[in-house]
């Protein structure tokens, strides 16, 4: 299907003609997010855009909207947060169903604090645990292969301080697609990259950890549950899903508890 742009400058509330003599602001980064949001949100709901579509290349959306590769990146996560798109790594971002308007809604933009963080983090423990079990059931070696690639990026970003944020979401939202529950995607494409605690807070530098060491320790949590994934014992990744978040929300919690003593 050949899917047909529309610019950002072409949408009537971006062009309203306004008195020559009112100095324009430039737009800032997040409002330009933001705008570029509402387009796709529209195309996908006009029908433009229909679920199993895959977006354009991050390239050609940058060129016909006149955006930076940043811009783009934060109105695809925001999509994926509110369950319009799902990203499969190395392959690209595909349009989901519309969701409801009256469906289950969490905000990512309210996850600012580190109350909010722990909060989350408390949410992932109920629900990751059974999904990394269920996947160890029912995880093809295709989907198995995934989560593989999905590490490996991970690693790679981390070697070369890039961006590590999106691959950790793409191994857990991996484990999420290999238990062949729906629900445990959606829920997980909803929530989006705000589950990882780093896109919110320095978890290292909370922690008291140096980064190298801290993202080392985090990689050795992961090969654990993909391990047991990939030996299907369903028992052992649970229990090493259950190990990661509780470490992550322990670590995180002594430094809310550090905060608050200091006042």
């Amino acid at each position: 299907m050949n899917l047909q742009l529309v610019p950002l400058n072409s949408r009537k509330i971006l062009t309203m003609e306004k008195p020559t003599d009112v100095p324009r602001l430039p737009r800032k980064r997040r409002s330009l997010a933001q705008e570029l949001v509402t387009v796709l949100s529209e195309q996908i709901r006009d029908g433009l855009l229909k679920r199993g579509d895959k977006l354009p290349t991050e390239s050609a959306i940058m060129e016909a909207h006149g955006v930076s590769r940043t811009v783009v990146r934060e109105a695809i996560s925001r999509l994926q947060a509110a369950g319009q798109v799902e990203t499969r790594h190395g392959i690209g971002t595909f349009v989901l169903d519309t969701p409801s308007p009256s469906g289950f809604r969490i905000d990512p933009a309210t996850v600012v604090t580190l109350r909010d963080v722990l909060a989350i983090l408390e949410f992932r423990i109920s629900l990751e645990v059974e999904s990394a079990g269920l996947a160890a059931q029912r995880r093809s070696p295709e989907q198995l292969a995934l989560m593989r690639s999905a590490l490996d990026a991970l690693s790679e970003n981390t070697a070369r301080n890039g961006d590590a944020v999106a691959s950790d979401f793409q191994f857990h939202l991996q484990i999420a697609l290999s238990t062949g529950n729906r629900y445990f995607t959606d829920i997980m494409n909803h929530l989006g990259t705000s589950i990882i605690p780093r896109t919110r807070l320095n978890s290292a530098s909370l922690a008291h950890d140096d980064q190298a060491h801290y993202m080392n320790r985090l990689s050795r949590e992961h090969e654990e549950i993909f391990a047991a994934i990939a030996r299907q014992d369903s028992d052992a990744a649970r229990a090493a899903m259950r190990l990661h978040l509780t470490n992550s929300r322990e670590r995180l919690r002594h430094a809310h508890e550090e905060a608050q003593a200091q006042g």
